[in-house]
C-alpha cells in the first residue's frame, strides 16, 4: 500500500518554531510530527509514502533519509513549484500513487495527531466498496467548521456545509483519507481544494463514505490546539501504553521524558509535558502544559505552564513562562524575567519582561 501526506505549507501559524524546521519536523511529545503518521503507516502495511513538499524540502528529505533505513519503508518526494492546495498534489504525484495494482492509498494532512485508526479503515473502505472513505471527527461547535452530512447506518457521504448558521451535523472532516486510484483521474493538475472540488463531486455519485474517528484527533497547527493536542495525546498513552509515561515523587499526571533528559532535584512536573532529548531540568522548576525541546536548559526554579520552549533555548532561575508563550531555537531568557504570551523569534535574547501578549522580533 501507499500514502500521500500534504507537507506543502509553510507552517505560519506556528512560527517561531517553523523559522527553524518545517512544521512536520517540529517536534511533537518528543519526535517530529509526521513520525509519529509515518510509523502508524508502517504498522498497517504501508510500504511507500509520498510527501508533497513545496518549503525547505531539502531539509525534509535529508531527515527521512534516516527514518527510510530505521523503518525501512520507501519515502519520496513530489515537489511543489507553486503551492497546489490539497486535491492538486495527488494530481502532481499520479505516476507515484498509481501503479496499475488497483490497492487504495491513504491521504493524510502532516498536522493531524490521532490514534490513526488505518486498519479498522481499511476494513470500512473495503466494506462499502465506494471509491472513497474519509475519516470524520465529531466536535463540539460544528459552526466553526465544514461539516459533513452522512447517513448515520451506513456512512454514506449526501453533502458538505461550510460553516452551517443552523445544525446540520456534529461531524468534521478530519485530514484522513483513503481513495481508489480512480479517484485521481478526477483531478485537474492545478491548484485545487480536495474538500471543495473533488469530495462533493464523488458524494453526488454515491461513492463517498465516512467512518466517525474513534479516540482522540487535533489538528496541531497552532500553538494553542498544539498543547491541546499534547494533552489529549499523553492520555491516549496511558490508556493505551502507560509504560511509556515517567513517573516518580516529582511526576503529577502523564508526563513523557526522554530517556536523556536530565531532572533536578525537588522539581513538580506534569500534568501534561513532554521533555525533549538532551534537555536539563535544574532543581526546583514547576513545568505544566508545556512541551520542552532537545537540548533546552531550565534553570533553578523557572516556572513554565501553557507554553512552548523551542530547542537549544534557556530559561534563567525564578523566570516565570506563562500564557501560550512560545520561544524560538535558541531563545535565552534571563532570570528572574516574566513573559506573559511572548513569541520569541529565534536567536533572541529575553533581558526585560514581557508583560501582553506579542511578537518579539
Amino acid at each position: 500500500m501507499k500514502a500521500l501526506i500534504l507537507v506543502g505549507g509553510f507552517g505560519t501559524r506556528l512560527r517561531p518554531l517553523t523559522l527553524s524546521l518545517p512544521k512536520p519536523l517540529v517536534d511533537f511529545a518528543n519526535k517530529p510530527m509526521i513520525l509519529h503518521q509515518i510509523e502508524a503507516l508502517k504498522a498497517v502495511g504501508v510500504d511507500e509514502v509520498v510527501l508533497t513538499v513545496n518549503y525547505q524540502a531539502e531539509v525534509m528529505l535529508n531527515f527521512l533519509k534516516d527514518v527510510e533505513a530505521k523503518l525501512e519503508i520507501k519515502i519520496t518526494c513530489s515537489r511543489e513549484t507553486e503551492p497546489m492546495g490539497t486535491a492538486g498534489p495527488l494530481a502532481l504525484a499520479r505516476d507515484k500513487l498509481v501503479d496499475g495494482s488497483g490497492e487504495p492509498f491513504f491521504v493524510l494532512n502532516s498536522d493531524v495527531i490521532s490514534e490513526y485508526p488505518f486498519k479498522e479503515m481499511i476494513e470500512f473502505h473495503k466494506a462499502h466498496g465506494g471509491e472513497a472513505s474519509i475519516m470524520v471527527t465529531k466536535v463540539d461547535e460544528p459552526s466553526k467548521y465544514g461539516v459533513v452530512v452522512m447517513e448515520e447506518t451506513t456512512g454514506k457521504v449526501e453533502k458538505f456545509v461550510e460553516k452551517p448558521k443552523f445544525y446540520v451535523g456534529n461531524k468534521i472532516n478530519a485530514g484522513i483519507y483513503l481513495l481508489n486510484p480512480s479517484v485521481v483521474d478526477k483531478i485537474e493538475l492545478r491548484p485545487t481544494s480536495i474538500k471543495k472540488e473533488t469530495f462533493p463531486k464523488i458524494a453526488a455519485a454515491q461513492g463517498l463514505y465516512a467512518m466517525v474517528l474513534p479516540g482522540f484527533w487535533m489538528d496541531i497547527g497552532q500553538p494553542r490546539d498544539y498543547i491541546t493536542g499534547l494533552r489529549l495525546y499523553l492520555d491516549s498513552l496511558r490508556k493505551k501504553c502507560p509504560a511509556k509515561l515517567t513517573t516518580g515523587p516529582d511526576i503529577v499526571g502523564n508526563v513523557l521524558v526522554d530517556e536523556t533528559a536530565k531532572i533536578g532535584e525537588g522539581c513538580l512536573i506534569g500534568p501534561d509535558v513532554a521533555i525533549g532529548p538532551g534537555c536539563v531540568v535544574e532543581s526546583g522548576v514547576r513545568l505544566s502544559r508545556c512541551t520542552v525541546m532537545r537540548g533546552a536548559r531550565i534553570k533553578k526554579h523557572a516556572c513554565i505552564s501553557s507554553s512552548i520552549i523551542g530547542w537549544h533555548s534557556t530559561v534563567g532561575q525564578w523566570a516565570r513562562i506563562e500564557n501560550m508563550t512560545i520561544l524560538g531555537e535558541d531563545v535565552h531568557v534571563r532570570d528572574e524575567i516574566y513573559s506573559n504570551g511572548g513569541v520569541v523569534l529565534p536567536h533572541k535574547e529575553i533581558k526585560s519582561n514581557i508583560l501582553m501578549p506579542g511578537i518579539v522580533m
